[in-house]
C-alpha cells in the first residue's frame, strides 16, 4: 500500500512538471510572436508554435504532445489571428491555416514520438548487448560453478527489476536454489521452474505456454544439456526484446556451465589416465626391476644357509655383500616408486614448512657419504641463506637421488653447490634457491635429453655406462621439484659431464622467528664457501 501511494505521488509530480514545461514552451512562443509582430507575418508567428510542438513531442509523451499541439493552435488563434483576443476566425484562409497547423503539429508529434521511441529502443538494445558482452567475458574468466552462479545472478538483477531466481541442476536431478530464496519461495515458482525444465521451453507472459503467469521461466541449456532454470519476475507481455535478452543470457550462462563441466570431465579423465599410467609403471617396476635382485638375494641367502660350512670366508663375504647391495637397490626402487605414486595423487594435501636448506643438505651428505668412502663430493653452500617452504623429506630424497646418480656414473669429483639467484636489473623477478649437482661423467646423449626425466627413459644411458638403474630416480626428482613450484633442469657442462640444477622459489615474507631446528645445523661435513655463481 505504501509503495502504491509513493508511485501515485511520483506520477502526480511528473504530471505537474510536464504541465509547467508545456506552459513555459507555449509562453515562450507567444512572447516571441509578440516581439516579432511588427516584423513578420502570421505564418512566421505560427512557426514559433510549431517549434514548441516539436520540442514537446521529443521531450514528453504522446498525450502531453497532443495537448501541446491543440494548445498551440488555440493560442495562435486567440493572440494573433484576426480578430485578436477572441476565438473567432475572421477569414476562411485563417481557418484553413489553423487547421493545417493542427494537422502539421499532429504529424510532427507522431514522427517525433516514433523517433524518440526508436532512439530509446536503440539505447536499450545497445545497453543489453553490452550487458551480454560483459557477462560472456566475465564467465570466460570464471573457474567455479559458484563464481558463474554469482555472475549470472548479478547480470539478471542488472537487466531486470524484481526478484530474479537462478537455480542450478544438481547431480541427483534436483534444483539447487539460492538460500535467500529457498526459505520463502512460492510453490507456483517452484512448479514453474520444474515445468520449464520438463518442457524445455520458455513459460510465462507473451509466450504460448502459461501466458497468465506474471513472470518468465527459462531453462538453462537445451535438450540433454539442461543445467538449471531461471525465473524473471516483473515482466511485460509485449516486451519481446527483453524476453530475447533473457534467452540470450540463459544461453551464455548455460554454455559457460557446460564448458566448466566438460573441463572437469577432461581433468578427471586425465587424472585417471595418469593414475593408470603410474600403476603400469609400478607393475613394470615389480616385473622388471624387482625380480632380478630378489632372485640374487634368495640365491645368496640359500647358499649361505645350505652350504655355510663348505664355503670359504671370502665367498661368504661376497654373498653377504651381494645381499646388502641388492637389498639397498630394492629399498631405493621401492621408495622412488611409492613416492612417484604419492606425488601423482593430486587429491593429497601437502603442508610445507619453513626449512633450512643448509640443514637438509647436511643431513643428505651425512647419509650419502657413507656410500662414498673416497669422499668425492665437494660441497659449496652459500652463507646466510633464507628459509624455504618445502617438505624436507622430499627435498632430501631429490638431492640424494641426484648425488647417487652422479656417484654411479663417474669416478671423478662431484660438485654440490647451494646458493641464491639474484634477480636481473630492472626486473621484478623472484629470487630462487638453486641446488646444483655437477659431475664429469659420460653425459647424456642428445636424443635422450628430451626424455631423461620420464620414467624408464634412461635405459640406453644405463647400458652405455654399464650401470643398473630403476629408471625412476630422475622422474621422482622432477615430480618433487614441480610439487614445490620449482623446476629441475639438465645442462651439459663444458669439458664433459652433466649438471642438474634444482630451482625453488623463495618467499620474500620470511618468518620473524626462525624454527629451533634451524639453529643447530648438522654442517660438520660441509665445506662451506661464500660467493657461489648461480
Amino acid at each position: 500500500m505504501m509503495k502504491m501511494d509513493k508511485l501515485t505521488r511520483l506520477g502526480k509530480l511528473v504530471a505537474v512538471r510536464q504541465s509547467l514545461s508545456l506552459v513555459l514552451l507555449l509562453g515562450a512562443a507567444t512572447v516571441a510572436g509578440f516581439l516579432l509582430d511588427q516584423y513578420v507575418s502570421l505564418t512566421s508567428q505560427a512557426m514559433m508554435y510549431v517549434l514548441a510542438v516539436v520540442i514537446a513531442s521529443y521531450r514528453f509523451g504522446w498525450l502531453a504532445s497532443v495537448a501541446c499541439a491543440l494548445a498551440a493552435v488555440t493560442a495562435l488563434n486567440f493572440f494573433f489571428v484576426p480578430p485578436r483576443w477572441t476565438f473567432q476566425v475572421e477569414r476562411s484562409e485563417h481557418f484553413i491555416a489553423l487547421m493545417t497547423m493542427l494537422v502539421v503539429a499532429l504529424v510532427i508529434n507522431r514522427l517525433a514520438t516514433g523517433m524518440r521511441r526508436e532512439t530509446e529502443l536503440a539505447h536499450r538494445n545497445e545497453q543489453r548487448a553490452r550487458q551480454l558482452q560483459t557477462l560472456a567475458i566475465d564467465l570466460s574468466n570464471a573457474h567455479t560453478e559458484a563464481q558463474m552462479r554469482a555472475l549470472g545472478q548479478c547480470a539478471l538483477d542488472a537487466a531486470f527489476t524484481g526478484n530474479n531466481i537462478l537455480a542450478l541442476m544438481q547431480p541427483d536431478g534436483e534444483l539447487d536454489f539460492d538460500l535467500d530464496f529457498d526459505a520463502a519461495l512460492d510453490a507456483s515458482v517452484r512448479d514453474g521452474l520444474h515445468c520449464c525444465l520438463k518442457e524445455n521451453a520458455i513459460l510465462g507472459q507473451g509466450t504460448a505456454r502459461w501466458p497468465e503467469l506474471d513472470a518468465w521461466y527459462l531453462p538453462l541449456g537445451e535438450k540433454e544439456r539442461v543445467c538449471g532454470a531461471v525465473c524473471i519476475e516483473s515482466v511485460l507481455p509485449d516486451d519481446d526484446s527483453g524476453r530475447e535478452q533473457a534467452r540470450a543470457m540463459c544461453a551464455i550462462l548455460a554454455q559457460a556451465l557446460w564448458r566448466l563441466h566438460l573441463n572437469e570431465s577432461v581433468l578427471a579423465a586425465q587424472a585417471e589416465a595418469q593414475r593408470q599410467q603410474l600403476q603400469g609403471i609400478f607393475l613394470a617396476a615389480v616385473s622388471h626391476d624387482l625380480r632380478t635382485p630378489l632372485a640374487v638375494v634368495v640365491g645368496a641367502a640359500s647358499a649361505l644357509q645350505t652350504q655355510h660350512d663348505k664355503l670359504p670366508p671370502a665367498e661368504q663375504r661376497r654373498l653377504l655383500a651381494s645381499i646388502v647391495s641388492e637389498a639397498n637397490y630394492l629399498s631405493t626402487l621401492t621408495e622412488n616408486t611409492l613416492q612417484l605414486l604419492a606425488l601423482a595423487n593430486t587429491s593429497q594435501v601437502r603442508i610445507y614448512q619453513w626449512e633450512s636448506m643448509e640443514e637438509i643438505v647436511g643431513a643428505v651428505l651425512a647419509r650419502v657419504r657413507q656410500r662414498d668412502p673416497g669422499r668425492r663430493i665437494l660441497s659449496r653452500v652459500q652463507e646466510n641463506l633464507p628459509l624455504v617452504k618445502v617438505d624436507p623429506v622430499l627435498i632430501a630424497q631429490l638431492i640424494a637421488n641426484l648425488l647417487d646418480n652422479a656417484l654411479k656414473y663417474t669416478d671423478q669429483a662431484i660438485e654440490l653447490s647451494v646458493g641464491i639467484s639474484a634477480p636481473l636489473p630492472r626486473t621484478s623477478g623472484q629470487p630462487q634457491m638453486l641446488v646444483a649437482v655437477k659431475d664429469r661423467g659420460p653425459g647424456i646423449a642428445e636424443q635422450d635429453r628430451a626424455h631423461i626425466f620420464e620414467a624408464y627413459s634412461n635405459n640406453d644411458h644405463q647400458d652405455r655406462s654399464r650401470q643398473r638403474g630403476a629408471g625412476l630416480g630422475l622422474a621422482v626428482c622432477q615430480a618433487i621439484a614441480q610439487s614445490h613450484g620449482g623446476s629441475l633442469i639438465l645442462r651439459r657442462r663444458q669439458g664433459g659431464g652433466s649438471s642438474f640444477c634444482l630451482s625453488l622459489p623463495i618467499d620474500t615474507a620470511q618468518p620473524q622467528a626462525l624454527p629451533d631446528r634451524c639453529a643447530s645445523k648438522s654442517m660438520t661435513e660441509l665445506e662451506t664457501e661464500t660467493g657461489i655463481a648461480p
